[in-house]
């Protein structure tokens, strides 16, 4: 082939209208983004981005819309305990899940029922 995939530029999870304020607080207070203003040209869809390291999460908004309950991003992380005890600290609620062979995992959904996959792979 003469092409080649180099990396996910950017994760999109659709929203309902008027919903930026509601993910602004989760993305940067619960899990520890920065906000990241979009292009101007993309400014009137609505949404909101948002960054950590090298990954982007784009809000987008979607009518009607609907959670997604079963697709979802993964996000490999560093203490995932730390994580949890945060989580907990701030009543948000997950699911921890010990089905994947290696890691150790959990589910949270946004503040509108996205699924979220956070997990740590277990050192051999």
């Amino acid at each position: 082939m003469s092409f080649r995939f180099q990396r996910i530029d950017h994760i999109q999870l659709a929203a309902p209208k008027n919903s930026e304020d509601i993910y602004r607080p989760f993305f940067k207070d619960i899990l520890g983004f920065e906000e990241i203003e979009k292009p101007d040209t993309l400014k009137k869809n609505g949404g909101v981005w948002f960054a950590t390291g090298n990954i982007q999460i784009h809000i987008g908004i979607e009518e009607p819309f609907l959670p997604a309950k079963k697709a979802h991003p993964a996000f490999e992380i560093n203490n995932l305990e730390g994580l949890k005890g945060h989580l907990a600290k701030n009543n948000i609620p997950f699911i921890e899940d010990d089905k994947l062979p290696g890691a150790n995992r959990i589910y949270l959904f946004d503040p509108f029922g996205n699924r979220i996959e956070v997990l740590e792979w277990i050192s051999a």
